[in-house]
């Protein structure tokens, strides 16, 4: 196991740890209709981080379905394994471990995993992701070997996406249209802090998630701040990973084109290179 660390609220977390978010949550995504007398037990990992992974929602409701939720901004492929670790820890957490060596059958409540997109990138509305997706080799038939199978649904919430989805939830479709709200006034050039404050006054004065925000007003700027602050990190990495990997692959180029004593000012054209790289790789080939 990980090292334990201290575990920090997300905005998203910290509006759906009231029972009665859960229930509206869970009646748009799965079409029910519990009322507000259906029991909703919260159980999310917000104890420990689990080697460095952590779960934003995790909740059981009517005893019958154990919910994993969970927000994501940025598309990731590797959902499911995450999902396949945070959900053992959840089922390690209700369930009594001496129980599972009984003959008799352990009923467990059914798992539901959802994760919630709301990134700047393009994503259908609605994506199934497999675990199986994952395996190094294909998946055996089930008839001559045991298997592993887990499926994440990725609903994206953004405006003007699941817009049948967010009208059957006010919170969520509040928490669409807030972080919308930010990136609209970053767009239009405003610092993020300010951005933040902005969306967090225009919120309260147009009744946009208006009670929330009042009560915690300086705990979503906080968290805001440095959520986004994640997000630009993460966006400026990922396209330095993406140059740096374009860099390598032209200097590959260029060793083979010095190979063949093609002249260096070719070399430069072709691959975009500067004329000291180029004679750097030379003199190291």
């Amino acid at each position: 196991m990980g090292a334990k660390r201290e575990y920090k609220d997300t905005l998203f977390s910290k509006l759906f740890s009231e029972p009665a978010r859960l229930r509206e949550l869970y009646n748009a995504i799965a079409g029910s209709n519990y009322g507000e007398d259906t029991p909703v037990e919260i159980n999310t990992l917000d104890d420990v981080f689990f080697n460095d992974l952590k779960n934003d929602v995790s909740f059981t409701i009517a005893g019958k379905f154990v919910v994993l939720a969970e927000h994501m901004s940025y598309p990731s492929s590797n959902l499911p394994i995450r999902f396949l670790l945070y959900m053992a820890r959840v089922y390690e957490k209700i369930i009594d471990a001496r129980a599972v060596y009984r003959e008799k059958l352990l009923r467990i409540p059914t798992a539901e995993l959802i994760c919630l997109y709301n990134g700047t990138r393009p994503l259908s509305p609605v994506t199934v992701l497999k675990l199986s997706d994952a395996f190094m080799e294909d998946v055996k038939p089930p008839e001559l070997f045991g298997g592993l199978e887990l499926t994440v649904r990725v609903m994206n919430i953004n405006p003007g996406s699941n817009a049948e989805l967010l009208n059957k939830s006010e919170t969520l479709s509040g928490y669409s249209e807030f972080v919308g709200r930010v990136r609209h006034n970053l767009d239009n050039g405003m610092e993020l802090s300010r951005a933040i404050s902005n969306a967090v006054k225009w919120g309260i004065e147009e009744g946009v998630l208006s009670a929330f925000l009042t009560q915690y007003e300086s705990e979503v700027e906080s968290m805001l701040l440095t959520e986004f602050n994640i997000d630009i990190a993460k966006e400026v990495w990922q396209e330095e990973a993406r140059e740096d990997g374009e860099i390598k692959r032209a200097m590959e180029i260029a060793k083979k084109m010095l190979a063949i004593d093609m002249p260096i000012d070719t070399i430069i054209k072709l691959t975009g290179l500067t004329h000291e790289v180029i004679v750097g790789l030379r003199g190291a080939s």
